[in-house]
C-alpha cells in the first residue's frame, strides 16, 4: 500500500498509472493538488523542486515542470525564481454546526454495520502534518491504524487514523475488528467534546484504487475528521477515502437533525 497517499502526511512517491490515458504530468498535478486542498501542504509551505519531483516520480524534468506550471495556473502555488515554489491556496473554513452526540452515535452505528479488515496497527513518530493536527510535537509517538471497510457491494473505503498516545486506549487488530475506534475511546473513558469534519473530492492513486477495487484516478470522497475530548485536545485524526459510487453523506438540516453516513 502507498502509505504517503493515505496517511495524512506529505506524499513523495513514484507510483503513477503509466499505462493510463491521463498524462503523467497531470497525474502528478492531481496528487499535489489533493495534498494541498486537504491541508497536508498548508499555506506557505514549500513544494518539491522540478528535480525532486522528477526523482520521486521517475519522470523527466519537463514532465515535472508541467505539473508545477499547472498547479500555478490553478492558483494553488506560486513559483518564483531562486525562491522556489510555495503553496498559496487557503482552505475555506465556514463549518456547519451539528450535534456531536448524534454524530458520534451515527458514526459508531455505521462502523458496526460495515465489515472491517484491519491492515495495520503501529505506534510511530508523528509526521509534521499529523503532529500539527493532533497538537503534539513532531516525532512524538502516535498510534496509527489502517482499516478497509466493505459493504455488500465490496470495498467501501480505506480508513487511516492517528491517535494520541498516553490516552490509555487499547488499540489492537482484534479490538478494531470488533469495535469502531470511537468505541475504543469511549471504553477507555475518553469523553468526546467535539469534532471538525471536512469532506472533499479527490482522485484515487493506483495503490488506493487497488485497495478499493476501483479504476486509477476514479473519484474518491476524502473525509477528514478531527475529534476532540472534553478538554479541547485533539485526540484522534481520521482520514477516510471512500469510493464515490458507494458512499454518500446525508445531513438533516432541521433543528434536531443529524449526520447520517450511508453506503450502497
Amino acid at each position: 500500500m502507498n502509505r504517503s497517499a493515505t496517511n495524512g502526511s506529505r506524499a513523495g512517491n513514484s507510483n503513477l498509472a503509466r499505462g493510463a490515458a491521463i498524462p503523467l504530468y497531470h497525474q502528478i498535478y492531481l496528487t499535489l493538488r489533493d495534498e494541498i486542498t486537504r491541508g497536508d501542504r498548508p499555506f506557505g509551505s514549500s513544494v518539491p523542486t522540478e528535480m525532486e519531483l522528477a526523482d520521486n516520480y521517475n519522470v523527466s524534468r519537463i514532465t515535472a515542470r508541467r505539473a508545477l506550471d499547472e498547479l500555478a495556473m490553478g492558483g494553488f502555488v506560486e513559483r518564483r525564481r531562486r525562491l522556489g515554489t510555495h503553496v498559496i491556496f487557503r482552505r475555506p473554513s465556514k463549518p456547519i454546526e451539528a450535534n456531536i452526540d448524534q454524530a458520534v452515535e451515527s458514526l459508531i452505528a455505521f462502523g458496526q454495520n460495515t465489515a472491517v479488515k484491519v491492515i495495520e496497527v503501529t505506534t510511530e513518530p508523528a509526521s509534521a502534518a499529523t503532529a500539527q493536527k493532533l497538537g503534539i510535537a513532531e516525532g512524538e509517538p502516535a498510534i496509527r491504524a489502517v482499516r478497509l471497510r466493505s459493504g455488500k457491494s465490496g470495498p467501501l473505503g480505506l480508513i487511516v487514523s492517528h491517535m494520541r498516545s498516553g490516552l490509555g486506549v487499547s488499540v489492537t487488530p482484534e479490538r478494531l475488528t470488533a469495535l469502531p475506534i470511537l468505541s475504543l475511546l469511549r471504553d477507555a473513558g475518553v469523553r468526546i467534546g467535539g469534532a471538525v469534519q471536512t469532506i472533499e473530492a479527490m482522485v484515487a492513486d493506483p495503490d488506493l484504487a487497488e485497495k478499493l477495487q476501483s479504476e486509477p484516478r476514479a473519484a474518491i470522497l476524502h473525509v477528514e475528521r478531527l475529534v476532540e475530548d472534553d478538554k479541547g485536545r485533539t485526540v484522534l485524526v481520521t482520514n477516510a477515502y471512500y469510493r464515490a459510487d458507494r458512499y454518500r453523506i446525508t445531513l438533516d438540516m432541521h433543528e434536531q437533525g443529524q449526520f447520517s453516513p450511508t453506503y450502497g
